[in-house]
C-alpha cells in the first residue's frame, strides 16, 4: 500500500500503527538483503512512536495524514543517540545528541522512523555502488546498481521495506534512484527546506526530497519535513499542460531505452492532451561545464581536512573525485557563481511560459556493479552520464520530479520554476498516470 493509503487507513481505525510498524520491522528482518539496505534499524524507536501514534489515532488527535506511518531516512540525516555516518568509514561511529530538524519535524507529525538507510560515501555519486559500507540491490535486477546517492532509501521503499524515503539531492541523488528503483523521487529547490543536522556534500547545490510510489505520497511526505499542508491535488488533469521538451544536452548519448521509454511517454502526453513543444536553451550549454569546477570544490572544501587524515579510508573512486576539487582557485570559483547566476536568469526566462520542461531523468539504464568495479575507465563515465540529466536541475536551481515509466529502470522528468514545489506536484500528479500507461 502507499503511503497515503496506510495514513487513511489508520484515521479510518482499520490500521493499527504499532502492527503496522511491527510488520515492516518483521519485513526488514526477514529479508536477505535487508543489511545491504538499512545501516541500522530502530526498533525501539518506531515501536514507541507508534504507540504514541496509535493512541492520537485512538483519540482522534493525529497530527498529519502520515501520522502512525513508517518511513526511512538516509544516513546523512542526524538521529539522536543513533549513529549518522554518511556510508563512510570517516564517519564511523558519529553519533548525534539531537536529530536532523527534518527528522524532529517528521516525528512531530507523527511518523515513524524505522532506521537509517545506506548511500554512496559521502553522497558523492549518482551510480550507488559503495564497497566502503554496503551497495543496495537494484530491484530490478540485484546485479545492477541501485542509483544513489540516496541508494538504500530507494531500495527500502522498491522492496517494501519502508513506505516512503527520505534522501537528498545534490546532483540528482533522489532521482536516479528513483528512476532506477521504478519509484517516484521529488528534488526540491535549493534553500527550500533546511539543511541543519543533515551532512554536507555542498551545501549550495544540497537539497532534501522524498522518495516513495507515488506523486501524492511524495507530496505528503514534504508536507511533514516542512511542517506545512501538502498541495492539494484533486481535480489534475493532462489536458491542456504546456510541457516543453528540451532538446540539447538531454538527449546527447542516450542509450536505446531511456529514449524509447521518453518517447512513448510523451506521445501518450500528447495524445492525453498536453502540449508538448521542443525547446532548446543556450544558457544550458553554457551552465553544464560548471558543475565540474563548482561542486568538487565546494565538496573538497567542506571534507578536506578529514579526508586527508584519512584518506585510505575512502573508496578511491570518491576519493579522486573530492580532491578533483583542490586543483579549483577562489577566483575562479566566485566567477563560476557569478556566470551561473545569469545563466539561471536565461533560463527562467526560456522557459515561463511551459508548466514543466520534460527530458528523461537519465540517459542510461543502471550499470553492472562488477563491472563499475573493475573497470576505473567504465565507472567514471558512466557515473558522469548518469547524472547528466539530473544535473540541470541543480545548476538551474529548479525542483524536478521523476516519474517511473512501464519501461523498468526509465524514468521521466519534470522540471518546474524555482520555490514552486506546489505547483509542479499538481503538473507531476496530472501527468503520472498518463506516463504510467494507466489512461
Amino acid at each position: 500500500m502507499q503511503a497515503g493509503d496506510l495514513g487513511r487507513g489508520i484515521g479510518a481505525g482499520e490500521i493499527d500503527p504499532v502492527a503496522l510498524t511491527q510488520c515492516y520491522l518483521d519485513a526488514i528482518a526477514a529479508h536477505p538483503d535487508s543489511d545491504r539496505i538499512y545501516a541500522r534499524t530502530t526498533p525501539q524507536r518506531a515501536l514507541a512512536e507508534a504507540e504514541a501514534a496509535a493512541e492520537r489515532a485512538r483519540l482522534g488527535t493525529r497530527r498529519h495524514p502520515l501520522d502512525g506511518v513508517p518511513i526511512s531516512w538516509k544516513d546523512l540525516f542526524d538521529s539522536a543517540g543513533t549513529a549518522t555516518e554518511a556510508g563512510s568509514a570517516l564517519l564511523k561511529g558519529h553519533v548525534p545528541d539531537r536529530d536532523a530538524l527534518v527528522l524532529r519535524n517528521a516525528t512531530q507529525a507523527g511518523l515513524i522512523c524505522l532506521g537509517k538507510t545506506h548511500m554512496s560515501e559521502l553522497a558523492f555519486s549518482g551510480i550507488g555502488i559503495n564497497p566502503v559500507t554496503a551497495t543496495p540491490p537494484n530491484v530490478n535486477d540485484p546485479a545492477l546498481a541501485p542509483g544513489g546517492s540516496s541508494s538504500g532509501a530507494a531500495t527500502s521503499v522498491a522492496f517494501g521495506l519502508a513506505a516512503g524515503g527520505i534522501g537528498s539531492d545534490t546532483g540528482g541523488s533522489v532521482r536516479i534512484p528513483a528512476a532506477w528503483n521504478n519509484l517516484v523521487g521529488f528534488k526540491t529547490t535549493s534553500g527550500r527546506i533546511s539543511l541543519e543536522g543533515v551532512q554536507p556534500l555542498c551545501k549550495r547545490f544540497d537539497t532534501i526530497g522524498p522518495l516513495a510510489r507515488s506523486v501524492q505520497d511524495c507530496t505528503l511526505l514534504l508536507s511533514a519535513l516542512e511542517g506545512r499542508p501538502a498541495p492539494d491535488l484533486r481535480g489534475v488533469s493532462p489536458r491542456g499542460l504546456r510541457l516543453g521538451v528540451l532538446r540539447n544536452v538531454a538527449f546527447d548519448s542516450i542509450r536505446d531505452a531511456p529514449l524509447a521509454a521518453f518517447d512513448a511517454a510523451a506521445a501518450r502526453l500528447q495524445d492525453a492532451g498536453a502540449r508538448l513543444t521542443d525547446i532548446t536553451v543556450p544558457a544550458l550549454d553554457a551552465a553544464m561545464p560548471l558543475s565540474a569546477l563548482l561542486f568538487a570544490s565546494e565538496g573538497y572544501g567542506l571534507w578536506k581536512d578529514r579526508i586527508e587524515a584519512a584518506p585510505d579510508l575512502m573508496f578511491p573512486q570518491i576519493l579522486e573525485r573530492f580532491r578533483a576539487g583542490a586543483q579549483v582557485s577562489a577566483p575562479d570559483y566566485v566567477a563560476g557563481w557569478e556566470k551561473l547566476y545569469a545563466l539561471r536568469a536565461e533560463w527562467q526566462a526560456a522557459t515561463a511560459g511551459f508548466d514543466a520542461v520534460i527530458c528523461p531523468t537519465a540517459p542510461i539504464l543502471p550499470p553492472d556493479v562488477a563491472r563499475m568495479l573493475s573497470d576505473e575507465d567504465y565507472y567514471i563515465t558512466e557515473n558522469l552520464l548518469a547524472l547528466r540529466n539530473t544535473r540541470i536541475g541543480n545548476l538551474m536551481g529548479l525542483p524536478a520530479v521523476s516519474l517511473p515509466t512501464p519501461s523498468p529502470a526509465c524514468g521521466l522528468m519534470l522540471m518546474g520554476q524555482p520555490l514552486q514545489e506546489e505547483r509542479l506536484a499538481r503538473v507531476a500528479a496530472a501527468a503520472e498516470p498518463v506516463v504510467l500507461g494507466a489512461t
